[in-house]
């Protein structure tokens, strides 16, 4: 637990004493791209007047060039990439903070040279002035992380809980790929190799669906020369709580002519372990309860693999259509033991009981897409539709060996279960550039989705045929119609103020039906209004001041709203909530940017935010596990963010205090006295000369009070080393993952007369070996491919 605090404390020290001597300096920033309007892999190097010497430099995958505090009044800027020629750019500062050259198109050389490697130690992190940040993928150590998760997880503010991620301060995240939205199983499909940047946007605008409070955009490289490319990467983990497991990551890019095709495929075969320890208690003498009970999924991945194949067109420089498809096919085994040991006023028992898993998992996604440039601005007009079909079948066989008293019996139990959720989406954006730093944005979105499933709980007592029990057995249907439009505008105002402005609309209506219980019928239309607003102000000196208020929504996951049943024995059951609401966010901040120094404070307002909780159920000793709505919650945050470049140490630390008030006076909640939390991050990559890289990593998440809820402090400390061989085609990395197993999710609230305490552990320290071999030209795939459906395919897990 010290370890994080120090390497921050020490990360934060020597930074901030070097940036103490700073002088008066201005920034500097251009975008590079070639004739047909495509960004470009770029080298840039700002060189003083009169001696030409160093001042600064760096390789800019994605043709964005940005240099941070330069203190010559004049400089040469030179530009270099692989085809172009060079191209020398005199600097003034004119007495401006920042020096904006807009847009640089390079001069292609039409002979070939041979390969040329540029090697430089590119900056982990950049703060930008509103408020994103982004995590440099390409030519760092993440380029070398086992898989995107470990990179989505060794970012600053970015944590998983429970499948979920979310930002620090924020809330639950959406997952984009480029402009495609994903879900967390479909990171495992992303070639690490091709990923140039992390965007971590706070405060989404407008033109992002309203559902969330936070995106995450995972960016890949962009431009492609003819020819063939492509990667595959090996990994081997292990670990003494989960055992072993394989993944085999691979992508293939080909282009020739007007046609491009992209495709990619992953396998993921082993074992996975997940332990959930939970006690409840009924203290009061009358109706005294204690329930101790423990759940071990050993999880068997008989084959998780992810496919994708895509085909791009472009008939002109400014025209392209895309069809692309994805999907993957889970199939999981293994076993779930559960035993819970319960002692009440008249009896003690002992339930056990053994699930023999076999459920499989079949998802397809096709995507087609029109874009056109409609001028030499960048103005653009998007045409996308997409259709989405998730199936799941489930096949459990459960056994049961109780024992009550000096009474024993055993029970045999099958779990059927089926559901299949259909998503068509359709949008239209219309993007009209108006100068290089100024632009309006409009579109429109329709999106239907449906989900039905029927659950089939039967029971067996000893040889007996089975029954079905129907308290355990539903059926569930769900339609969903949601209309979307927005605005968007972004410009300057004067030379230094900066606004960003807009509003989206949502038509919201579904029909729900549920045969559990008495059975319900449920209706419901609404139309949501979310307002954007952005303000940043340059000062002189390199700082930026800014402003912004969002609105945000989200609704239930389909999954969430269906009410049926997840056995774990006979008086512990997990289940859907069909009265959830969505809960909505109104969030404000307000932060400064000085170099790259970030420092940004807010407050988020919500109402009905969803929860879950332990509640009880039917019978005097049964509990339902299940989503609920609170009624509102505040949070307050503050964070403070610093990177830094120091010749062969690159770091990054970043730190959070924060406190949250859940109210409730609907269920009962014992209220805790809330207190501020406290989280530290700090990432260190060290040069060893040319012969390899290492990168410590460490983040602490301390105890968690807000007001209904207590959740214990957890801790990781990575450690990771990479050696390039084959002339830098072939990679070789080890990576220690959660070297403490600190990660573990547990805490304690209490509802109603219950004391409820829980500890959840995952299979989050290991050891990985990965081994990538990149063949064919070291190009970059041109592939673009745009999801209209971003939050339904979240919600449909």
């Amino acid at each position: 637990m010290k370890l994080p605090g120090l390497l921050f404390s020490t990360g934060i020290l020597l930074i901030l004493t070097r940036s103490a001597i700073a002088q008066t300096t201005y920034s500097l920033q251009a975008r590079v791209i070639n004739a047909r309007q495509e960004p470009l892999a770029v080298d840039a190097r700002l060189l003083s007047l009169p001696d030409s010497a160093l001042l600064q430099g760096g390789l800019f995958p994605d043709g964005l060039v940005s240099f941070p505090a330069i203190r010559p009044q004049n400089a040469v800027l030179r530009l270099s990439s692989l085809s172009f020629a060079d191209t020398l750019i005199l600097v003034h500062r004119e007495g401006l903070p920042r020096r904006d050259l807009g847009v640089i198109v390079l001069r292609e050389r039409h002979f070939q040279l041979d390969e040329v490697r540029i090697r430089s130690q590119a900056p982990l992190v950049r703060h930008g002035s509103n408020g994103s940040v982004e995590v440099q993928v390409a030519g760092t150590i993440l380029a070398g992380s086992p898989s995107v998760t470990q990179v989505l997880e060794r970012s600053p503010g970015v944590l998983f809980n429970e499948g979920r991620m979310s930002v620090v301060g924020k809330g639950e995240a959406l997952l984009f790929l480029n402009d495609q939205a994903i879900t967390y199983e479909q990171l495992m499909a992303i070639p690490v190799s091709q990923i140039v940047r992390i965007e971590i946007i706070a405060n989404p605008s407008s033109r992002y669906d309203a559902e969330g409070k936070a995106v995450i955009r995972i960016v890949t490289k962009t431009k492609v020369e003819k020819g063939l490319t492509g990667t595959v990467t090996q990994l081997g983990t292990y670990s003494d709580f989960a055992g072993g497991e394989s993944n085999t990551v691979s992508d293939l890019n080909y282009r020739k002519g007007k046609l491009t095709m992209a495709a990619n495929y992953a396998l993921r075969t082993g074992h996975d372990r997940e332990i959930l320890h939970t006690t409840r208690t009924r203290p009061a003498a009358a109706q005294y309860l204690h329930s101790d009970l423990t759940t071990d999924w050993q999880r068997k991945l008989r084959q998780y693999s992810s496919f994708g194949l895509g085909v791009q067109y472009n008939p002109s420089e400014k025209t392209y259509f895309s069809l692309g498809y994805k999907g993957n096919l889970d199939r999981l085994g293994g076993n779930q033991y559960s035993r819970n040991r319960i002692t009440d006023t008249l009896n003690q028992g002992v339930y056990n009981s053994s699930l023999a898993k076999n459920e499989r998992r079949l998802n397809h996604s096709l995507i087609f897409n029109y874009n056109r440039t409609l001028d030499s601005l960048g103005s653009t007009l998007f045409l996308g539709s997409q259709v989405a079909r998730f199936r799941t079948d489930v096949r459990d066989l459960i056994d049961e060996n109780n024992a009550v008293n000096d009474s024993s019996f055993t029970r045999r139990l099958k779990n059927n279960q089926s559901y299949h959720i259909t998503i068509s989406s359709t949008q239209a954006d219309y993007t009209k550039v108006i100068s290089s730093n100024t632009k309006l944005e409009t579109g429109l979105k329709l999106t239907y989705a449906t989900t039905a499933s029927a659950t089939d709980f039967l029971v067996a007592a000893s040889e007996a045929h089975f029954q079905l029990d129907p308290k355990l057995s539903s059926r569930f249907e769900y339609t969903e119609w949601l209309s979307a439009a927005y605005v968007n505008y972004s410009g300057a105002i004067g030379k230094r103020l900066r606004l960003g402005a807009g509003v989206r609309g949502e038509w919201t209506q579904y029909d729900l039906k549920t045969t559990a219980g008495a059975g319900r019928v449920i209706r419901k239309r609404y139309f949501s209004v979310f307002p954007t607003l952005f303000l940043t102000k340059t000062l002189p000196g390199d700082l930026a001041l800014r402003l912004s208020y969002v609105a945000k929504i989200t609704r239930p996951r389909y999954q969430a709203l269906n009410p049926w049943v997840i056995y774990q024995d006979p008086f512990t059951t997990i289940q859907g909530n069909p009265n959830l609401v969505p809960e909505k966010v109104h969030s404000f901040e307000m932060g400064m940017n000085y170099r790259q120094f970030d420092l940004r404070g807010g407050y988020n307002y919500t109402l009905d935010p969803i929860s879950g909780a332990a509640l009880r159920g039917d019978g005097p000793n049964s509990y339902v596990l299940k989503g609920i709505n609170l009624e509102k919650d505040h949070t307050f945050f503050i964070t403070g963010s610093v990177a830094s470049t120091i010749r062969w140490w690159n770091t990054t630390n970043t730190i959070t205090l924060s406190r949250s008030q859940s109210i409730d006076h609907q269920y009962g909640f014992e209220l805790v006295k809330p207190r501020p939390q406290l989280y530290a991050y700090t990432s260190n990559t060290f040069t060893i000369k040319d012969l390899f890289r290492i990168q410590l990593l460490a983040w602490y998440l301390g105890d968690r009070y807000y007001g209904l809820y207590h959740n214990n402090s957890r801790a990781t400390v990575t450690l990771g080393l990479e050696k390039d061989f084959f002339k830098n085609a072939g990679k070789l990395r080890f990576t220690a993952n959660d070297l403490f197993h600190q990660t573990n999710a547990s805490g304690t609230y209490s509802v109603g007369e219950t004391d409820i305490y829980f500890d959840r552990t995952y299979a989050t320290s290991s050891f990985t070996i990965g081994l990538t071999y990149r063949f064919g030209k070291p190009l970059r795939t041109a592939y673009r491919s745009t999801s209209t459906a971003e939050t339904e395919q979240n919600r449909a897990r």
